[in-house]
């Protein structure tokens, strides 16, 4: 039996966090950073990258399992990974750009969300329809009312 040691998902997840807070905060660094009543350019960047490497030092200290023996290579590669809800993000994110553009705010946030959530297998139908209204109300309420985003609710051609 192979026992070299291999880390959780949840170690890798939080690495790559920290890699790219840092990385942010790097570039934001070089901008001006400027303080809280009076941010530069280089604000923003330092404070989400040094969010982001605080939250991924989190996750990678409370992954459970740290080491554990690796499992057989040849059951792992057996199984084929299940794709779904990779390619529903992917297929509602691609909607959402042409739907937005077509389409409007609420036609492409429906799409974004009701594909996405198909990508879940226990979600029916109709709880993927549910969220979808649910987040087109937020979404008009948030993007169209509050911040005044350019992108009509509904748009023809």
């Amino acid at each position: 039996m192979n026992r070299r040691l291999s880390f959780s998902k949840d170690y890798y997840a939080g690495a790559l966090m920290v890699v790219i807070g840092l990385s942010a905060a790097y570039a934001g660094v070089s901008y001006d950073v400027g303080s809280l009543t009076s941010m530069g350019a280089g604000f923003f960047p330092l404070a989400v990258g040094s969010l982001l490497a605080f939250v991924g030092v989190l996750i990678a200290t409370m992954a459970k399992d740290l080491p554990k023996p690796a499992q057989d290579t040849a059951d792992a590669h057996s199984r084929l990974p299940d794709l779904r809800g990779a390619v529903c993000i992917i297929a509602g994110t691609l909607a959402f750009i042409l739907i937005g553009k077509y389409g409007g705010l609420l036609p492409a946030t429906f799409a974004i969300v009701f594909i996405s959530a198909l990508g879940d297998r226990t979600n029916t139908l109709f709880r993927a329809a549910a969220l979808s209204i649910v987040m087109c109300a937020i979404a008009l309420v948030v993007f169209s009312w509050a911040l005044k985003l350019q992108l009509a609710p509904f748009a023809w051609g």
